[in-house]
């Protein structure tokens, strides 16, 4: 069961009200149909296993997309932690520089906003830098965490220790960014904890980096079989440093069905009919030039026209 640690953020009433989201797909952020479809596999996998129990951890909230999916596989008596700055101020000049140059919109009261609109209540939020989870979260108690927070090279190495603490034996941890060309502190972090051998890998998607702090084997064993009946993705294994990868791409999945709001979206008004003026009058002196042209000749016609015009 998700809590609240904080009450919402309230805003000056000066402050527009951010817009609420008529759907899902209405929710800023980056989060891929196939990655939904391997989320969704992952997480129903360890809904569906009696044993595997714990909480849900984000790093790095953004709008709030993944974490309103995320939340859709919460259970009863678990909580669900996010993390993030928001519109804190950022803990150095590096962190600054980067929260003003690619998340220039990002609120909390935005976040709220997006997530109260598919969800009754909040998760737990901690509105600070992602280096205080592991105050926050009990060591050994998260079974799925997702790291999308600052991609600084020492921030993320602190990400993974985080996440190595608070993660329980067999819990799923991904990562995004892991090979974007705009993020190579992420991508060198990752690698890293792999090359020491204490990350171990599960898959990866274009995007996202699928591993555990436990044995693999036993998730990539049912990720395979899965992927065998499937034709809209694609996937091979990989060898790295004598331990196997699962390699997935998309081949044209759909995304599975999406979180729905809890209430109709409001229609907006209809726009009122514009006024139509009624026909002007007709000038004295029309109904007359209209029979006459009907009904008369011509040439007596424009006798008529000549004297009242010589009579004006």
């Amino acid at each position: 069961m998700s809590h609240v640690s904080q009450a919402p953020v309230t805003t000056p009433d000066t402050e527009p009200a951010p817009p609420t989201p008529r759907t899902f797909g209405d929710v800023k952020g980056w989060f891929s149909a196939y990655d939904q479809v391997l989320f969704d596999w992952f997480l129903t996998r360890q809904n569906d296993t009696p044993d595997t129990t714990g909480d849900l951890l984000e790093l790095g909230a953004f709008m709030g997309k993944s974490a309103i999916f995320l939340a859709g596989y919460l259970r009863d008596g678990e909580e669900f932690t996010v993390v993030d700055l928001f519109d804190s101020p950022a803990p150095d000049d590096f962190n600054l520089a980067e929260m003003r140059d690619s998340y220039p919109t990002l609120t909390r009261r935005g976040f709220e906003t997006n997530y109260l609109t598919f969800h009754e209540a909040l998760p737990t939020i901690v509105q600070a830098p992602t280096s205080v989870v592991t105050d926050r979260v009990r060591p050994g108690s998260c079974r799925f965490v997702h790291i999308d927070a600052s991609h600084l090279h020492e921030h993320v190495v602190q990400d993974i220790a985080s996440s190595r603490a608070v993660a329980g034996p067999d819990a799923v941890v991904v990562f995004d960014d892991y090979r974007s060309a705009h993020c190579p502190g992420v991508a060198a972090a990752v690698w890293a904890a792999v090359a020491e051998g204490e990350l171990r890998l599960i898959a990866v998607s274009a995007s996202k980096l699928y591993a555990t702090w436990g044995d693999p084997a036993p998730h990539q064993a049912a990720l395979l079989a899965w992927l065998e009946g499937r034709t809209d993705l694609w996937h091979g294994v990989d060898m790295i440093d004598g331990s196997p990868l699962v390699r997935i791409g998309d081949e044209g999945v759909s995304a599975p069905p999406e979180p729905k709001p809890l209430r109709a979206p409001v229609e907006p008004e209809p726009a009122p009919a514009p006024l139509v003026a009624p026909p002007a009058p007709p000038r004295p002196g029309a109904r007359w030039r209209r029979l006459a042209k009907d009904l008369l000749p011509p040439l007596v016609t424009r006798a008529i026209v000549a004297r009242r015009r010589r009579r004006r």
